[in-house]
């Protein structure tokens, strides 16, 4: 067995160098405690690089943490392993062919808020102190609602895997979206919906939606609010309110259907999907479509209901590329993850949001490096990185369009384009790629 080098970590802790955990970890005490991998590795490797190395070896990467907010036991645990399982593999990629170069590492640890908001509140302190995270992986409105006040303070950049929320549309934010707010989104898939009618007519929608959560509530704001700025595209005939996993919305979708609806808008969560789904099917009127967005789109809802063939003629709208069986770099990316880095998990809109938030803190993180080095690299220095280096398309392998950020808006304001998705005879189809989204007024 190799000799162990010695060297005195920060505190003046004897640590010695070589011997390795189940964890990976290259640095231990004395008295053989393992630091931890998620709060102390960074320090120690910085430290232990220049006596850690049979000889030629490569230097030790400094590893630095990120904070994963995850859902594994609420509304949204049926998508959570296929999103935190690509945000994983994004950062292991990036680790292995980027960060080995920089000599520097991204790991991230995931804590379960079952999409509470207090539980994020009650966590955060806890989680901060254990990390000392560059960045925080957000699954949505619930972070954004829990630690918007507080992330300034703080200094730590939260970037988020879904849309953005009109609630958080402020100048000088530190809590980030890849995509316009969902409303946005909407709002463009209605402007070409109502084109494509050939009426002159709005188009009628009636939205499904809830007040056990912000973002939920902020997105039925949002669309009242473009159509009552747009009379000629959209008019909202109802907002149902229901629990936050319904079961049986028969009577609401009928009643919807009663005032005229001809699409229904359902962006809360799957089950939400789902009951809706099975209400048009009791009612005879599957005719008319459910638009949803990439957190409970077509796939995963086809899973719930039993197969895909059950989400025929209904629409995904979202601002990302969406995960059709075409050979595109998104995909090729996404294959490179699971066969070279095991990520295991499935290609859904699921995992492209959890891709499209691990690339955008990844390559933040990447300029931060270039410009303040391998030491000490905190998290205001990503957040300055994040509003000054615009991503373009291939920097994230066609899973984002050009991304800039601006202290005007937690997500980009210019440019911005949607993708809408089908189900065609059974099969998962792109209808339509970059259609433009609209100015909104803020709600």
């Amino acid at each position: 067995m190799p000799k162990l080098a010695a060297v005195r970590c920060a505190g003046g802790r004897l640590i010695r160098v070589g011997q390795r955990d189940q964890n990976q970890e290259t640095c231990v005490t004395t008295k053989n405690e393992c630091l931890s991998a998620f709060a102390r590795v960074a320090r120690c490797g910085a430290l232990a690089a220049g006596v850690f190395g049979l000889a030629g070896a490569a230097q030790a990467q400094t590893t630095y943490n990120v904070a994963g907010l995850a859902d594994f036991t609420g509304p949204f645990a049926d998508v959570m392993k296929d999103m935190t399982g690509c945000r994983k593999g994004v950062l292991d990629w990036w680790s292995d062919e980027v960060g080995k170069a920089q000599g520097v590492a991204l790991r991230v640890k995931e804590y379960d808020t079952r999409y509470d908001v207090a539980q994020v509140a009650s966590l955060w302190p806890g989680i901060k102190s254990e990390l000392d995270p560059v960045a925080i992986l957000g699954i949505g409105g619930s972070d954004a609602a829990a630690l918007q006040q507080r992330l300034p303070n703080d200094k730590v950049p939260q970037v988020l895997a879904t849309a953005g929320y009109g609630f958080a549309w402020k100048s000088d934010s530190w809590v980030f979206n890849a995509r316009a707010t969902y409303p946005h989104e909407a709002a463009a898939f209605y402007t070409w919906l109502q084109k494509k009618s050939g009426s002159s007519a709005p188009i009628k929608v009636g939205v499904i939606s809830s007040e056990v959560s912000p973002a939920y509530v902020d997105i039925h704001k949002g669309i009242e609010k473009f159509a009552k700025d747009n009379p000629k595209i959209l008019e909202v005939v109802e907002t149902v309110y229901t629990e936050a996993q319904p079961t049986d919305l028969t009577q609401q979708v009928n009643r919807l259907i009663r005032k005229g609806a001809t699409v229904l808008q359902v962006f809360n969560n799957t089950a939400s999907v789902v009951a809706t789904r099975r209400a048009l099917q009791s009612l005879g009127k599957t005719n008319i479509p459910i638009v949803m967005s990439a957190h409970n789109g077509l796939i995963s809802s086809g899973k719930a209901l039993g197969g895909l063939e059950q989400m025929e003629g209904n629409y995904e709208v979202y601002g990302m590329a969406m995960p059709t069986e075409d050979p595109t770099t998104a995909r090729a990316f996404f294959e490179k993850l699971r066969t070279k880095y095991k990520a295991q998990v499935s290609y859904t809109s699921a995992c492209i949001m959890g891709m499209s938030q691990g690339l955008i803190v990844a390559r933040a993180f990447e300029q931060a490096v270039k410009i303040k080095g391998v030491k000490d690299v905190k998290g205001e220095d990503v957040r300055a990185a994040l509003l000054s280096t615009p991503m373009p398309s291939e920097r994230s392998f066609g899973v984002l369009p050009n991304i800039q950020y601006s202290k005007d808006a937690p997500f980009p304001t210019e440019g911005m384009a949607v993708n809408i998705g089908t189900v065609e005879k059974g099969h998962y189809k792109l209808l339509e790629q970059s259609v433009p989204v609209p100015v909104l007024s803020k709600w």
